[in-house]
């Protein structure tokens, strides 16, 4: 009686069994893993969210499928774009749905990222759209590979998705990419998604990195760019995304995506009253993520300058980080050898399809990270036991 788009089983994996039984007992460990900034100790001005989130205006019901216009002027003005190419959703998770609906019919295919997070395929399955993926070309940073992005087409191909930069690997699109991916998809009939959540988030960027596609403003293929309030103001519990649309092919699909909208209507009248106050604080919040962020990589800097057996890819933004690690067992082994005997959790490199067992990935939000990543350290110094 299940539909085929859900899994086939719900088992849990070793992994999610071992740290189930850590909290069962009560055994305390470190969580390297968590990008959620409201379990992190970051300072959000409290009093100010909570006094928007008790605004007035949520005691009346008004709806519009696009979102009501103050919401999507203060929207706007965040990014400095026109409200009306705004059409606002619950999250990025619905705001893809949404796309997949509008772009695609069942069966249809769109190409995705690989080394990503692992949640396009499930995203598009339950619309009855396959996600196929498109590994980067690897060489000192995670390049498109235009071939294999060529080669993933199919009759039925009908969007290529990217993220600006990359959930875990940080990349940016560099300028050069930017263009030929524009070019790509307008030959072959393609409307373009660009993910920016993390773009307010540059750590180590390339000089000739893209830091917005909102910037474009007569793209040559339908354009959509998502973002939303989990990110920008660390919120993501306030349930607020958005999709913009840039350039005249993806403005005349905004009357088909209002009405996917109006039959959802799904963004709560609080996130939407509060949207304009909560993004003043935002600039605020950054900066305190960006100090966090900052102080971790340099623990994990300091780390590596006394573990010589570990090492790091470049972070160019986002909340991420890929440990470079020697292949001396598999990463299911390592990540559990980790937790039991460090008393640390973190991402096997294969949780986001990074090639191969040498690579781990840690957020750098966690308040201990110092203290984890020392742990780590220690095991991975001490190389595979006998």
């Amino acid at each position: 009686m299940i539909s085929r788009r859900l899994p086939g089983s719900f088992e849990s994996n070793p992994l999610t069994r071992e740290i189930a039984s850590f909290r069962r007992e009560g055994r305390p460990f470190l969580d390297l893993t968590t990008s959620n900034p409201t379990r992190c100790g970051i300072p959000y001005p409290e009093t100010e969210i909570l006094a928007a989130l008790a605004s007035p205006a949520v005691l009346s019901y008004d709806p519009d499928p696009r979102g009501p216009a103050r919401a999507r002027e203060a929207v706007a003005a965040w990014h400095g774009i026109d409200p009306g190419d705004l059409v606002l959703t619950a999250s990025t998770s619905e705001a893809y749905s949404w796309l997949f609906k509008l772009l695609c019919d069942p069966g249809d295919d769109v190409l995705v990222p690989s080394p990503s997070y692992p949640l396009f395929h499930w995203l598009a399955a339950l619309e009855g759209v396959e996600a196929r993926q498109v590994p980067a070309l690897r060489s000192d940073r995670w390049d498109l590979d235009f071939q294999a992005l060529a080669w993933a087409v199919t009759p039925r191909t009908r969007a290529v998705v990217v993220v600006n930069p990359n959930n875990p690997t940080g990349q940016f699109l560099s300028r050069g990419e930017w263009r030929e991916l524009l070019a790509f998809c307008a030959a072959r009939g393609l409307a373009l998604l660009v993910d920016e959540v993390f773009a307010d988030y540059a750590l180590e960027p390339a000089p000739d990195h893209l830091p917005t596609a909102l910037a474009e403003t007569g793209p040559p293929c339908p354009l959509f760019v998502l973002s939303g309030l989990s990110k920008i103001a660390a919120l993501p519990q306030v349930k607020l995304g958005w999709i913009a649309a840039r350039g005249g092919p993806a403005r005349a699909c905004l009357e088909a995506l209002a009405f996917i909208a109006d039959q959802y209507l799904s963004v709560s009248a609080p996130a939407l009253a509060a949207a304009g106050d909560l993004l003043g604080l935002a600039k605020g919040i950054q900066a305190g993520i960006r100090s966090r962020l900052a102080s971790n990589l340099a623990a994990l800097d300091a780390e590596r300058a006394r573990r010589p057996s570990l090492g790091r890819a470049r972070v160019e933004g986002g909340w991420s980080a890929i440990l470079r690690v020697p292949a001396l067992e598999p990463g299911d082994d390592l990540v559990l050898r980790i937790l039991r005997e460090a008393g640390v959790l973190i991402h096997p490199g294969h949780f986001f399809d990074l090639p191969g067992d040498g690579h781990l990935v840690c957020s750098l939000l966690p308040a201990d990270f110092p203290a984890g990543i020392a742990r780590v350290g220690e095991i991975i110094e001490g190389g595979r036991p006998e």
